[in-house]
């Protein structure tokens, strides 16, 4: 049991995360793992209520399920048990019984998930495969909406260009993601230059993602292709408190597995999510009675460059803590350059040792 927590927390340590904030805390015990919120890592102008923070953790969480369900384990969840204790997000426990099969086959796609922000190909997510991330994203009490029509794609490309544009104007909103964008190579977080569009200027995708390239030193080719006529899904939740967050990012993690699992790649478009007027135009668009938590763009796409495995190295508390991050797992097939945007193009350097994570945003 023992070690199953333990790879638990090294998979967990490898989820997606705003801003690769990494904000989390893992309490080991012998026979439980506690999930915490780290706050001093929590957004302050990006988001002030928490919930992108808490949606890291959830997405977390999903990655220590399924590292229990890969080790034989089934688990035992506790949602916010503690309502005098905010910052605990989660208890898990492994226990006797029936192993989720569903999750124990993502094991292998939690060390080749990545974010990816290159050209995707005009190629639009199968039906078959769209219906899976459905009925994945209903397992976790989230609601995977699929924007189809051609209005609500021009809906969601208007909403986010004004999202960003207003994010963009506020100089303290500058000022937060230049902090998680130059950051050390010893701090084992935010977002290195090798994972990012270079920005010129001469882009203007109508489906806008953000501007990690803040020192403009961005490694991956400029042109992004990010348009409304991608795959776009929303996810939403009947409610909108830290329970519900905590679900949409386990329902984000899981959809993400599965997706690198098939050959796809995914970037999340989370402007039109955090701005409040936008975040409200776009429920009464498409998700009705339901809570907006994730824009996500779907496609093909060449690979984004692997982050070593090293993260931070202070976010366990154990007494009996192995060192080093344990991660035994075998390279998924890529899918073949030739047939992807930006085949030929120079490759990319490593991402400086120290630095870990991806980033979702």
């Amino acid at each position: 049991m023992a070690e199953a927590l333990e790879t638990a927390v090294d998979l967990a340590r490898l989820a997606p995360s705003v801003h690769n904030t990494q904000p989390w805390r893992f309490v080991l015990h012998g026979d439980r793992l506690e999930l915490r919120a780290d706050r001093g890592r929590q957004l302050a102008v990006l988001d002030p209520v928490g919930r992108a923070l808490t949606e890291s953790v959830g997405a977390a969480l999903a990655n220590a399920r399924v590292a229990l369900a890969a080790s034989g384990w089934a688990t035992a969840v506790r949602r916010c048990p503690d309502p005098r204790d905010p910052d605990l997000l989660a208890v898990l426990a492994p226990v006797e019984g029936a192993v989720d099969a569903a999750l124990t086959a993502l094991a292998g796609a939690v060390p080749d998930r990545r974010t990816n922000r290159r050209a995707f190909t005009a190629a639009e997510l199968p039906d078959e495969l769209l219906g899976e991330l459905v009925a994945v994203a209903a397992e976790e009490g989230v609601q995977l909406i699929p924007v189809r029509s051609a209005d609500h794609r021009r809906l969601v490309a208007a909403l986010t260009q004004r999202a960003d544009a207003l994010q963009n104007a506020d100089p303290a909103y500058r000022a937060e993601l230049r902090r998680w964008t130059t950051r050390s190579p010893d701090s084992g977080d935010g977002v290195p230059p090798a994972v990012v569009p270079h920005v010129d200027g001469l882009q203007h995708d109508d489906l806008p993602l953000r501007d990690f390239d803040s020192t403009g030193t961005g490694e991956l080719p400029p042109e992004t292709r990010s348009t409304s006529g991608q795959t776009l899904v929303l996810l939403a939740t009947p409610l909108d408190d830290r329970a519900a967050w905590l679900s949409a990012g386990e329902a984000l993690e899981r959809l993400l597995l599965v997706l690198t699992l098939h050959g796809w790649a995914a970037s999340p478009l989370s402007s039109a999510v955090e701005v409040p007027v936008t975040r409200t135009q776009l429920r009464s668009a498409l998700t009705w009675d339901a809570h907006p938590q994730m824009l996500l763009r779907i496609g093909r796409a060449a690979p984004t460059p692997a982050p070593p495995h090293r993260l931070r190295d202070d976010v366990v508390e154990s007494g009996t803590r192995r060192p080093g991050l344990h991660v035994p797992h075998e390279p998924l097939e890529q899918p073949d350059p030739a047939l992807l945007p930006d085949a030929g193009a120079p490759a990319s350097r490593p991402v400086p040792d120290g630095r870990g994570g991806t980033t979702w945003a």
